[in-house]
Order: structure tokens, then sequence, then C-alpha cells
């Protein structure tokens, strides 16, 4: 059984905007997910549904096991949700915030795990500081304390690093890293999609309130990536020679440069065939250099080839 079972979610407001549309997806113990989308995709809102933050139209999602309307305590008890937005209560201790959200779940007092976490998050010399008195940043690592309190078995990190500092990101992912360890699930929607190319087992993609796709990253990367081969010349192009007219080759660098782009999964690149052109064809080629394209430009594909066949 998988730790987030989501079966065919809706959720449609009053003036029929509907912001999600079928959504479903598995989320398996222990792994850590990216669920990557443009602004308005559905990510918060699937979040908030998970979470009983908002309540799905149709559909149903279980956590742990639990339905999180019919069993909402014990799937909430199981959640631990990092906001976008910092909502805290000001003149608090940073300390005492933190303690009372063990507390709001039923959680006996446990000193030594408040110490820890906040020492994680380089929050102990801060504990008896009021929220007020902590930067943005510092109030951000103050959220994450709070949605660890609990010790929660499924923790949803929604664009937990925007506009933070690189110190907390690095602060972050130890964490993060230790909880996977312990088994934890991890769900991270993110802007900053090369951190979820850095730490990620699987990758989703929503746009318009539906899931493109779920899928092991690297085999992702794999089986859409492709690869971008740079051949710097010795002499100056002005357009692509007729001979090269085949390779679907572009001049890069005013001209300086030859870019070829292949498919790393084809039985045949075609590198080969090419650099046989190239000398056949009187070029000098000064240095070659072969790039991997990024899930940033994967994901940005999708979600445009999603746009145009809709269009």
């Amino acid at each position: 059984m998988a730790m987030v079972e989501i079966r065919d979610v809706k959720k449609r407001y009053e003036d029929g905007f509907e912001a999600l549309k079928g959504a479903s997806l598995d989320i398996e113990q222990g792994e850590i997910l990216a669920l990557l989308g443009p602004n308005g995709a559905g990510k918060t809102t699937l979040i908030s549904a998970i979470c009983g933050i908002t309540l799905p139209t149709e559909g149903q999602i279980r956590v742990g096991g639990y339905d999180v309307i019919e069993d909402y305590r014990q799937a909430r008890g199981l959640i631990g949700l990092v906001p976008q937005e910092i909502n805290l209560e000001p003149f608090e201790k940073v300390i005492n915030s933190v303690r009372f959200s063990r507390g709001l779940f039923g959680k006996r007092a446990d000193d030594a795990l408040i110490e820890s976490v906040l020492r994680k998050l380089s929050l102990w010399d801060k504990r008896d500081n009021r929220v007020m008195e902590l930067s943005g940043g510092m109030k951000r690592r103050v959220l994450i304390a709070k949605a660890l309190a609990h010790e929660p078995r499924v923790l949803f990190l929604d664009e937990p690093t925007a506009g933070v500092d690189v110190e907390l990101r690095k602060d972050m992912w130890d964490v993060v890293a230790e909880l996977k360890a312990d088994g934890v699930t991890i769900i991270l929607t993110t802007h900053y999609i090369e951190e979820a190319e850095a730490i990620a087992d699987r990758v989703g993609v929503i746009n318009k309130g539906q899931i493109l796709l779920v899928e092991d990253k690297d085999s992702l990367m794999t089986r859409m990536g492709q690869k971008v081969l740079r051949v710097d010349l010795a002499e100056t192009l002005e357009t692509v020679p007729d001979a090269l007219a085949d390779f679907g080759l572009e001049l890069a660098d005013e001209g300086r440069a030859l870019v070829y782009t292949y498919d790393t999964a084809a039985d045949r690149t075609g590198i080969g065939a090419l650099m046989s052109a190239i000398s056949a064809a009187g070029l000098q080629v000064r240095d070659v250099d072969t790039v991997q394209s990024s899930l940033e430009e994967i994901f940005v594909g999708l979600v445009h080839a999603q746009e145009e066949g809709a269009a």
C-alpha cells in the first residue's frame, strides 16, 4: 500500500473553475517526490486537499491508509506541512511556537526532540527570541521546525526555499536527507528545478489541474532527455553548408559553432555520420562538447506540449 493514495481527485469552485481535473497518484513510503508545475497549475490545491485544508469535490485521498475526510485526525496526524506563506504568531518565542505545534497533535512534551529539531535548523540560539525579531529566512526555519515537531511520516514542502538564503537551503536539504533515511515520505514543490533534479527520486509534472506524468527521475531524463553536440569551428560560417543540411544543424556563437541535437535513446545518434560530413565539407574542427538536457527543459517541453494540444 502506498503511503499517499490519490484517486481521481477533482476540485471545482462555485464559479465553475476546476483547479484539479481528476488527479491520481501513488506516493510510496520513504520516497522524495518533486511536484513541478507553473503558477496556477494546481500544486498547492492538491497539497491542501491531501492535508485537509480544502475539501475535494470528487475523488478519494488516503494517507497511511486513513481517508483524509472520514479519518481526518489520524490522517492529519501523519502529515507535516511547510506552507508557502509565513503565518506565525509574532509575539511568541520560537521554542514555545514549536512546542505548541507538537501539542496540537496530542503529542507528549519532548524537549530533547524539540532541541534536536531547532539545532538542525540553526535555531537553537534563537529559541528565546520572539518570532517578530527574526529575519524572513529564520521565520521560514521556524515553519519547518513546527512542521517537524510532531514527528510526521509525510512531509509537504510547498515552495520552501523561495526567496531564502543559500545556507537555509543547505540546512533544509540536510534535514530532508535525514528524514528520508528514517523512512519519511517527502513531497516537494519548487520553482528551483535544479533542486528537484538533485534530490528527488521521482518527478511529477502538473499543469492546468492535470498530472501529466509521474516517473522515476533518472529514467525520465533518459527517456525524454536529449543531448546537444556543439562543434566549435576554426572559421566562421554565415550559413550551414548545403552538404550538412540533412542533420538539422543550427549556427551558434556568431557562426563559429554548429549545434546538433540528438536523442540519447535512439539506436543511432548520427554523430559519426555528422563528423564525417563536416570533414568532407572541408571544415576544420577546434573542439567538440556535449551537454545533457536538464529537467527544466523536459518540464517546459511537457507543459508546452499540453498547451499546444489544448489550443
